[in-house]
């Protein structure tokens, strides 16, 4: 019997997150299609991963702020084993850490690129893919031009 591509890309055993109180405004956001990210009031420090005080000035106070998209690929590894059933037809992926323009980072996925077209410094731009109707999740594409 071949595999329904569609029940899979919708799997239960698919790791999602699971927003907190801290991160909501962030899964708010990417449903929306919208990369917000906490801002600092104090210091004015971009976080990522949301949390409740700055790392730089140990504020509590903060603000949403919506981010470009934009960046480039810090880092990255091609992965070809899956670590759960759901990732079998998705190897081989592309799990980047990206840096924002804004100066922060963040690990997501690069898609809509050939494996070896991926590289360091490769400009990149947020994409959103629509998982289930409370989670949004950002990833990565590279910048047109």
């Amino acid at each position: 019997m071949p595999l329904d591509l569609e029940v899979i890309a919708h799997s239960l055993d698919r790791p999602l997150p699971t927003p907190n109180t801290f991160s909501q405004p962030f899964w708010d956001g990417a449903r929306r299609h919208e990369l917000v990210l906490q801002k600092c009031t104090e210091c004015g420090t971009v976080r990522y991963y949301p949390r409740p005080r700055c790392p730089t000035c140990l504020s509590g106070n903060h603000e949403w702020a919506r981010m470009s998209g934009n960046g480039f690929v810090y880092s990255f590894t091609i992965v070809h084993r899956p670590l759960a059933r759901w990732f079998a037809e998705k190897v081989p992926l592309v799990c980047a850490v990206i840096e924002l323009d804004e100066g922060v980072r963040m690990i997501s996925n690069v898609e809509d690129v050939d494996l070896g077209d991926v590289s360091i410094g490769m400009r990149v731009s947020v994409k959103f893919e629509d998982v289930t109707e409370e989670i949004t999740l950002p990833k990565f594409r590279p910048a047109p031009g």
